[in-house]
């Protein structure tokens, strides 16, 4: 293995306007590449360690699925069960019907509905559903009290109809609570990131972590989208301007967000990826999913139908499993590694890729919000494979 191609690549990204990255690979139980380019603050030209925090935002979906997944093997709940079974109130969901008037779903929402994000939820935190919320807990905003008041909000369309990304993982989250008997956040504490010994992972971290938190940052610029604007195969630089540590889609400390909450190292989450790279055992030899579970995450579940919602650039050629995209066809997604290959990205950059048929996992942060996925996520990818 030679993994210089991943340093040059991360240096043109630094050179690109990214502030900094880290990255973080492991294969066959070893950690085969650590690299951290650039700065954690550029404006007192602090440089990256690759021990700094990250908001990894929706990277977080993939814990929210591998803790839910656990109660599933454990028996508490079928993916066809309804939510209402767990959270009656959303056995009175109601959908938007185009005129504006509400009605009964055709099918009730499903578990299944929630992993797949075909349930027909957004991702509108502006709603009457959250001021309701917040008045009831006096704006302490703890998860299952937010989930049942979010089932006021109409659906945009019947669950299974189509697939939208939204906050569905979120409502998983709070299923996770009440299968579990157990706050969220703790479950995941204890039943995730306690066997795989990850020290540095939070969905609140205290003030003391902010501190040691990379510099969060977005791009005032005009991306890579537009070719014209490019010069000699590049893209315009990025123009960054600092907007704090701070994650909007944590809605307070009593409100634990399956969708978008974790604050963690790169090494550490790239620990939990390889665990699901190794078909559900960490690098601590404890077990966290079984083979079988890991396989099922990775099967495609979206229908034809489905998969023409699911029209992201980055994930051409890719489908979707229980909350993770999953390689179809390297041939549509120009894609050289290995069919199977699984993993997410989130808001402000971070990707987590696990591969079981390579034994390999990639946890790749940087901290810059409208990170151009479409942009960089297939190169990262490409690139990696090329180390081997």
């Amino acid at each position: 293995m030679d993994f210089q191609p991943m340093k040059d690549w991360m240096r043109r990204m630094v050179e690109w306007g990214v502030p900094g990255n880290v990255a973080a690979v492991y294969r066959d139980g070893k950690r085969v590449f650590f690299h951290a380019e650039g700065y954690a603050d550029p404006e007192n030209r602090v440089p990256m360690r690759g021990d700094e925090l990250f908001y990894i935002y929706s990277c977080s979906k993939v814990t929210t699925v591998t803790a839910a997944l656990q109660l599933y093997e454990r028996g508490l709940f079928l993916l066809d069960d309804p939510v209402s079974a767990y959270i009656p109130s959303w056995k009175d969901a109601r959908v938007k019907s185009p005129g504006g008037a509400l009605r009964k779903p055709v099918r009730p929402l499903t578990v299944r509905h929630l992993f797949t994000m075909t349930g027909g939820l957004t991702y509108d935190f502006g709603t009457l559903a959250f001021e309701k919320a917040r008045r009831l807990t006096a704006g302490k905003m703890d998860t299952l009290k937010v989930i049942e008041c979010l089932a006021e909000d109409p659906l945009a369309f019947d669950p299974g109809d189509h697939w939208q990304y939204s906050l569905c993982h979120d409502v998983l989250a709070a299923l996770v609570e009440v299968v579990s008997g157990e706050r969220f956040a703790d479950y995941v504490r204890r039943h995730i990131w306690e066997p795989l010994d990850m020290k540095t992972a939070s969905y609140h971290p205290s003030a003391e972590e902010l501190a040691g938190m990379a510099g969060q940052y977005r791009d005032d610029g005009p991306g890579p989208n537009d070719p014209e604007a490019w010069t000699n195969g590049r893209p315009p630089r990025i123009r960054i301007a600092n907007v704090g540590k701070r994650n909007g889609y944590c809605l307070g400390e009593n409100y634990d967000s399956g969708g978008a909450g974790i604050a963690v190292s790169a090494d550490d989450y790239a620990r939990f990826a390889f665990a699901l790279a190794n078909r559900g055992v960490g690098l601590t030899g404890e077990r966290i999913l079984s083979p079988c579970a890991v396989e099922l995450l990775r099967e495609n579940q979206l229908t034809s139908s489905q998969l023409a919602d699911y029209n992201w650039p980055q994930l051409r050629g890719y489908g979707y499993g229980l909350g993770v995209r999953t390689t179809l066809s390297r041939a549509e997604s120009g894609f050289t590694g290995m069919r199977g290959e699984f993993g997410w990205g989130g808001a402000a950059g971070a990707t987590i890729l696990s591969d079981p048929e390579a034994n390999l996992a990639l946890f790749y942060a940087e901290h810059l919000l409208n990170p151009h996925e479409e942009f960089y996520q297939p190169r990262l990818r490409n690139v990696l494979y090329a180390c081997l």
